[in-house]
């Protein structure tokens, strides 16, 4: 039913008989710093491997300060936590995210407002949130306060959905007009922009993550970005179990988190973040390839959000009908070709069912049609 599609997804991967979804390319110096850093013996969380790798992304970027964590679920819910999250507030987020997004809403003690997405970037929508601000909140002592329940909304929480930005200058504009912090998931959009800047760059806080199937990997890993000089140091010092500066004296000023990521993994990152300008290229190609053969076709291609740059990290169709989708996902995964649905909508997992949330049109539409095709950096 399918054969012409996949029949040129192989193409596109050398005809390979087994074609994961995004797998990792280590064609640098990933080698050569990793011996370095073990020759070092400093493989945990201190060493130069970690200070160039954040310095290198801080200036792709374009940021004043990087932090390297663990992951991107820890990078998010620090970012969260260090702006005032807590059991007294809400997030604004998007129900058609990663679970990441959500998990690090609840580890705060807050709760996720999940509101619908925009159908062309697939990220959270800018009129949705609109429509909700205006219905459903009010301003109280300069605070933005949920009528219905009575919580602060402490943070929008945005996601740059499978590397597309997002709207997030309009998302900008509503937060500042109703003294809510922006916190933008920028996981899988590194190499991603908008007219003002990288994504990631336009919140308080943007959050990368480098999890092995993202365009650069560290094996595991998260990094937070901001401008603010103050917001920096805290995130730094909450990631690195808030221990207070000392040549041999253990003193430890609030609650802190073991997160910070480890100079063996940073050496990785720094030799991957060498070669990006290549592979965010080779990304730009494969995605002209997928949308000239799917043009005109049933099937349709998600194009890149106008205005903006997109990494392409995951390149995503849409199925005229629930049973294609299903049809294409059974067919391609029995023939060796890695495809996969979105993720099911949060609101309609019974662990985040319960939230408020608005209806959720357009995410249960993209959904029910959406599958991500091979994506892999081709050498």
């Amino acid at each position: 039913m399918f054969e012409k599609p996949f029949d040129f997804i192989r193409q596109q991967f050398g005809n390979q008989n087994s074609i994961p979804l995004h797998e990792p390319t280590f064609s640098g110096n990933e080698k050569k710093y990793l011996a370095e850093c073990i020759d070092s013996t400093f493989v945990s969380s201190v060493g130069v491997f970690v200070d160039k790798f954040e310095q290198a992304v801080a200036d792709f970027v374009g940021s004043n300060h990087a932090i390297a964590v663990v992951n991107g679920t820890q990078a998010l819910f620090v970012a969260l936590k260090s702006l005032g999250a807590d059991a007294s507030c809400e997030v604004l987020t998007q129900s058609l995210t990663f679970i990441a997004t959500a998990n690090a809403i609840h580890y705060t003690g807050a709760a996720p407002v999940f509101l619908d997405i925009d159908p062309h970037t697939l990220g959270l929508s800018p009129v949705a949130v609109k429509e909700f601000l205006q219905q459903q909140t009010e301003l109280r002592n300069g605070q933005c306060v949920n009528k219905i329940s009575g919580r602060t909304i402490a943070a929008c929480l945005p996601m740059h959905t499978c590397g597309h930005p997002c709207q997030v200058e309009e998302l900008q504009v509503l937060c500042a007009e109703n003294n809510i912090q922006l916190i933008e998931d920028a996981a899988e959009s590194l190499g991603s922009r908008v007219t003002t800047g990288h994504t990631g760059t336009l919140g308080k806080v943007g959050v990368f993550s480098f999890n092995g199937n993202k365009v650069i990997t560290t094996g595991g890993g998260g990094m937070m970005v901001t401008d603010d000089e103050e917001l920096a140091q805290k995130l730094r010092h909450l990631t690195t179990t808030a221990k207070v500066p000392h040549p041999w004296e253990f003193i430890h000023d609030e609650i802190g988190y073991n997160f910070r990521l480890p100079n063996i993994n940073a050496a990785l990152g720094l030799a991957q973040m060498e070669q990006l300008p290549l592979f965010l290229k080779n990304k730009q190609e494969l995605a002209k390839s997928y949308r000239e053969f799917f043009a005109g076709s049933e099937i349709r291609y998600l194009e890149e959000p106008a205005g903006s740059q997109s990494n392409f990290w995951l390149n995503t169709i849409l199925l005229p009908t629930e049973e294609q989708k299903e049809a294409f996902l059974d067919q391609a995964n029995q023939q060796g070709i890695g495809a996969r649905s979105l993720w099911r909508p949060m609101h309609l997992l019974n662990i985040y069912r319960h939230y408020q949330r608005d209806a959720q049109i357009t995410a249960e539409q993209i959904y029910r049609h959406a599958v991500n095709i091979p994506s892999s950096v081709r050498l």
